[in-house]
């Protein structure tokens, strides 16, 4: 064998093995470069199944709603600030001679299955709502809807109807007439078609005995395709250790642990007030059906023990007048009951009691109690708490004596609804945004879904008359004087007794990529979760120069993967071989 053959033979072996080198390092790669071309958002969620993510399958608190506002838009919606921007509809108008509201749609909104959104499918949306109630919307005062083109709708009102924006255009999800036209009862449709909407992200999967949900990025959304490729919510048991651990990127944390998840670098929000652990009173039985005796309940009741006991100082006393004191409705004038226990007995005497070793009886029958105790808190999460036992406590310190029954929230829910029960701790947020909250504590609207923390209540007659004029009056002045006069009568009629408000965090990855925010007032009709979907399309909704920007370098990044230096090397030493080789040759 020459010389030259054996160092074409030698050039040979080099280049294989860099080739074969390649080759490995090429498939090791793919892997790597698939996971970095798709991100992902998992949020943890210990309760699990909140009812499939379509409007009518969503259980009825605001963490099925907002599994469901990931998929269906609505007209208008909240960003950050709670300034009402545009969603579905890219400008409105209210026009007071005609009552009637003027929406002007997007041009290039789609349905997940490709079908252009319109103004029928707004128009059709309301009239299907008011033949189907949607509990989270009241149709009431709506007359019909028109088309009046391809995308306008006007929407005509029966009456005026003050927090219409919030609570219809913010809140109520648009369908698609294609497929809705046909669907005669709501709450049967599992079928594809149900989760079909126009929201940034298109329904995967939801499992109802895992408790997870999986939602992937509408790549034609007309506001620009999603930050986030994959939306999961995960079922944990423990949401904070899930974030630890690196499994979530989005979890309620123990407020004791702000700080030291703080320094572990993930970043830390508390939630304004807008949740409220409330009590339940049946007032439909004696002696609950008095206003005396409940307010005897109040003075019995030190909200500061609970404040300080159940939320170790992470929270505040709520306000007897339901609507969060830290809303800009909030009443400076309602009636408090400062805990004073010999005042509650002294009310309950007046009622015809005896007080006899400790305990109140009349006719021979002691008065008792059973209390359903829920676990609810913000966010749907089930968190152990002391409500039972201090509330136990602090109405044996006034003569009454209390059973404790701990259930789960859906059954503490249906029993409420049911009037199967005296007393109930559970709980629930829309404290914080239009004061439409009040009348929706109070008062079960006709046709609509009942609700378990809706007192039921209409035994007031100044109240239901407040409440009524809540709803309607436009002058956001006088609206206002009648919001605070409500709250004063309803903390005087106490239909609910408020207990606390919890000082709920949140702490997520900054790694992932999403930057969370509590919404002010409450996403929709005020949830107060911090899962705002606008935290994932927010940079599309910038000039539209930004969004050009950011697709260019995307392609950039794109061009310039990891390989490129290893093809770099490569190419000079096949050159740097192949030019050895012609040398000797």
């Amino acid at each position: 064998m020459t010389k030259i053959e054996n160092t074409l033979i030698i050039s040979f072996i080099i280049f294989s093995c860099m080739l074969l080198s390649f080759i490995i390092f090429s498939c090791m790669l793919t892997p790597v470069m698939g996971a970095a071309a798709e991100n992902e958002i998992r949020i943890a969620d210990n309760a699990g199944d909140w009812g499939h993510p379509s409007p009518y399958l969503a259980y009825g608190r605001g963490p099925g709603y907002l599994r469901m506002h990931f998929i269906f838009d609505t007209l208008v919606w909240k960003d950050e600030t709670s300034d009402f921007i545009p969603l579905l509809a890219e400008d409105w108008e209210y026009i007071p001679k005609e009552e009637a509201y003027i929406f002007n749609l997007v041009k290039n909104a789609k349905w997940h299955d490709g079908e252009s959104v319109t103004a029928n499918d707004v128009a059709f949306t309301i009239d299907y709502m008011k033949e189907h109630p949607y509990g989270w919307v009241v149709l009431d005062s709506v007359d019909r809807a028109e088309a009046v083109d391809e995308h306008t709708v006007k929407i005509y009102m029966s009456s005026p109807y003050a927090p219409f924006i919030e609570d219809i255009g913010g809140t109520m999800p648009i369908l698609p007439e294609h497929i809705w036209k046909d669907v005669e009862n709501p709450m049967d449709f599992v079928e594809t078609g149900a989760f079909i909407g126009s929201g940034p992200f298109k329904y995967v999967d939801f499992s109802k005995e895992h408790g997870t949900y999986q939602y992937e990025a509408f790549d034609e959304y007309y506001l620009g395709k999603p930050n986030v490729d994959q939306l999961i919510y995960a079922k944990t048991g423990d949401t904070q250790m899930a974030l630890q651990l690196g499994e979530v990127d989005l979890a309620s944390i123990k407020p004791e642990m702000a700080e030291t998840l703080t320094e572990e670098g993930f970043v830390v929000i508390a939630g304004p007030h807008y949740w409220n652990k409330k009590l339940m009173i049946n007032h439909n039985k004696e002696p609950l059906d008095s206003v005396v005796f409940r307010q005897a309940l109040a003075y019995a009741i030190n909200q500061d023990e609970f404040v300080d006991k159940s939320l170790r100082g992470y929270g505040k006393p709520a306000s007897y007048g339901l609507i969060s004191s830290e809303s800009k409705w909030a009443s400076p004038n309602v009636p408090e009951y400062p805990y004073d226990p010999d005042k509650a007995k002294e009310m309950i005497e007046s009622l015809g009691y005896e007080l006899n070793d400790g305990v109140f009886t009349k006719d021979g029958e002691p008065l008792k109690f059973v209390v359903l105790v829920s676990m609810i808190s913000t966010g749907g999460q089930s968190i152990q708490d002391r409500d039972g036992e201090i509330l136990k406590n602090q109405l044996e310190k006034a003569g009454i004596e209390v059973d404790l029954i701990s259930l789960e929230t859906k059954i503490v829910d249906q029993k409420v609804i049911n009037w199967d029960f005296d007393l109930a701790i559970s709980g629930h947020g829309l404290i914080g945004g239009d004061p439409k909250s009040l009348y929706d504590g109070v008062i079960q609207a006709p046709n609509s879904k009942p609700s378990p923390f809706t007192a039921r209540y209409d035994k007031c007659e100044e109240l239901n008359s407040l409440l009524d004029d809540l709803m309607h009056e436009m002058d956001p002045i006088k609206r206002q004087e009648v919001v605070f006069e409500a709250q004063n009568v309803y903390a005087r009629e106490l239909p609910a007794i408020s207990l606390y408000y919890p000082t709920w965090y949140y702490a997520y990855n900054p790694d992932a990529g999403i930057d969370w925010f509590y919404t002010t007032g409450g996403i929709a009709k005020g949830i107060p979760i911090p899962q705002n979907k606008i935290a994932m399309i927010g940079s599309h909704m910038q000039e539209e120069g930004g969004i050009e920007q950011t697709a260019m370098q995307t392609t950039d990044s794109a061009q310039d993967t990891p390989m490129m230096p290893f093809l770099g090397v490569f190419a000079i030493l096949a050159a740097f071989c192949i030019k050895r080789s012609k040398r000797k040759l």
